[in-house]
């Protein structure tokens, strides 16, 4: 949600703190940043030091981040900030998935896992309603503060309710933690400043990081994570989902503010209809993995998110909002939400327990790097609103076969 946020208010917070277009970008890129690189090191820090403790440290440093942002008057200052969020992020949301893990067995810990996945849709839509309407009623600061009483609140329950993990008492890589982070860093900001050079190093420093990964008897990533198809596969699915859906995020909002003339609260409404089926699907989800199988749901998913894309790419958006978004709007709710919970469960297919926490991280990774990598190969591409939907539909196409050649438990 607190991403999303930005995505509608992106115009205040320019003028608010007299940013120029690429300085702004660094409020949502310095986030992504630091979110994407810190994730393998924070999934396997919270397997390896307990889960409780490091899900603490996650909301005390997402929750101070956010009160500073929200009371910051530099650009710097909230630069820098975003970033300190995006660390306290990338503890924040591999635990939980971690925890979640450790919580519930069985019927109970799928069904638990397909609400944790379902909220990741339902977040980034309700963050774009939230944010705008705090924007267009208060102010862009509220979108950050309100993550304060929310984090007071999480880390309250966390205490009273969340069980101590033991520790392990195995070294930590931190040289492959370094490698990782940098690798991961040079990939999500070459994608999202456009630039091959920054790409090329990340994916060079990431092939020493997994070289070194392969010969230490201690790894951050255990590669025996990728020796699981279905695992694998997933990866793989939930990169293809985030580089359609991130730039959908992105420029749906843009183009109903410039050409049907929509406030950023107006533009944060326009999502409901998807905010709200995506909602209703997930109440169901568990009941539908549990009848047609977990690859079945994902696979019905990623078609019906497709169409969903190809309806509103033949659609004339000169025609308005109702004729032209209301309905595939309704569709891709339906699709996001038939997607996220079942490829977060996929991610975690048959994990270790002592690995549940890197296993999470991965997920997310390719959850934060899907995104830039989408984004800046559209914009690289076109500015037509038309032809960045086709590239969109595009992945969502190759998502599809991906989900019926690896993600299927018949094959496994």
């Amino acid at each position: 949600m607190d991403n999303s946020i930005i995505f509608t208010s992106s115009v205040q917070i320019g003028q608010s703190l007299s940013l120029s277009a690429a300085a702004l970008s660094w409020v949502s890129s310095a986030y992504t940043l630091t979110f994407g690189g810190f994730l393998l090191l924070s999934g396997r820090l919270s397997d390896l030091l307990g889960r409780k403790r490091i899900f603490l440290l996650g909301l005390a440093v997402f929750g101070i981040s956010s009160l500073i942002i929200g009371l910051s008057k530099t650009p710097e200052m909230v630069i820098a900030m975003r970033a300190v969020q995006g660390i306290g992020s990338s503890i924040i949301a591999p635990t939980t998935l971690a925890l979640i893990m450790d919580a519930y067995k069985n019927n109970m810990r799928q069904r638990a896992i397909s609400y944790y996945g379902a909220t990741a849709g339902i977040g980034s839509s309700v963050g774009l309603l939230v944010g705008g309407g705090l924007t267009s009623l208060i102010s862009w600061r509220a979108g950050f503060l309100i993550n304060v009483p929310f984090t007071i609140v999480l880390f309250v329950l966390t205490l009273r309710f969340v069980e101590n993990s033991e520790r392990k008492s195995e070294k930590i890589d931190y040289l492959g933690s370094l490698l990782s982070i940098f690798g991961l860093i040079g990939i999500i900001y070459g994608f999202t400043e456009s630039n091959g050079f920054f790409v090329l190093g990340g994916l060079i420093i990431l092939g020493l990081f997994i070289i070194r990964e392969r010969n230490i008897t201690f790894p951050i990533l255990p590669l025996s994570l990728f020796q699981n198809r279905i695992r694998s596969g997933s990866y793989v699915a939930r990169l293809l989902f985030m580089m359609a859906m991130l730039p959908f995020w992105f420029f749906l909002p843009q183009m109903m503010q410039s050409q049907y003339g929509f406030s950023a609260f107006e533009s944060g409404m326009a999502f409901l209809p998807l905010t709200i089926v995506n909602f209703i699907i997930a109440l169901q989800l568990p009941r539908l993995t549990s009848k047609f199988g977990n690859n079945k749901v994902l696979l019905a998913g990623e078609i019906i998110l497709a169409a969903g894309l190809v309806i509103l790419a033949i659609s004339d958006t000169s025609q308005g909002y109702w004729s032209t978004v209301f309905i595939p709007m309704l569709v891709l709710g339906l699709g996001q939400g038939l997607i996220l919970a079942p490829v977060t469960s996929a991610g975690v297919h048959a994990a270790p327990n002592e690995l549940a926490g890197v296993a999470s991280g991965v997920t997310n990774t390719m959850h934060q790097i899907g995104g830039p990598i989408g984004l800046s190969l559209i914009v690289s591409v076109t500015n037509d609103f038309q032809k960045e939907l086709w590239l969109m539909v595009l992945f969502t196409m190759i998502s599809i076969v991906v989900v019926g050649l690896f993600v299927n438990t018949k094959k496994q």
